[in-house]
């Protein structure tokens, strides 16, 4: 179990990473338009297009490591409360969050799934031709690899979440 965890962790960071560094290019090509705008009269074509598929992509590829840090809205204050009352009923609520939240994310990636084939398979773009066009599926397949690991991360809390269920004394903290 611990090397599944290692590596879902060690996945999740990786896709944090490449989600900060994408936000780093944005800015970075976001300032370089808005600097050919003014000084050069020339701004750099799509980056509309470049940022809104950035923000989608980032938002998924950021999703598991927020998860599994705890950052995700929830009520920790109602869980602090009743896991001073009973550890086992605080793990049965977390167990009922993270079923909950895991078959939201499986009915987001069914339903992801065949836009993706189809943007892969028609070979869809983003654009204008002639201007810019990129590609519509790689932001596609992003939201496919981030929701996978989010759902990795939740069934790893699921688990622990279980196991609290079970044997309340061997899950300690908020029980991640």
């Amino acid at each position: 179990m611990k090397t599944i965890r290692r590596v879902a962790d060690a996945m999740s960071t990786a896709l944090n990473v490449i989600g900060t560094l994408l936000i780093l290019g944005l800015v970075i090509l976001v300032n370089a338009d808005v600097i050919g705008r003014e000084f050069f009269l020339s701004p750099i074509s799509g980056v509309p297009e470049i940022v809104s598929m950035s923000i989608v992509a980032i938002v998924f590829l950021q999703v598991s490591q927020a998860f599994r840090m705890g950052r995700f809205t929830r009520t920790d204050a109602f869980l602090d409360a009743v896991s001073r009352r009973s550890p086992r009923v605080r793990s049965a609520v977390e167990l009922l969050y993270v079923v909950a939240a895991l078959a939201l994310i499986w009915f987001l990636f069914s339903a992801s799934y065949p836009l993706f084939d189809k943007a892969w398979q028609r070979g869809t773009y983003v654009g204008t031709v002639g201007d810019f066009t990129a590609p519509d599926w790689p932001v596609k397949l992003v939201i496919l690899i981030g929701s996978v690991a989010l759902m990795v991360q939740m069934v790893i809390a699921g688990v622990i979440a279980l196991l609290g269920v079970i044997h309340p004394e061997d899950v300690h903290g908020d029980g991640r």
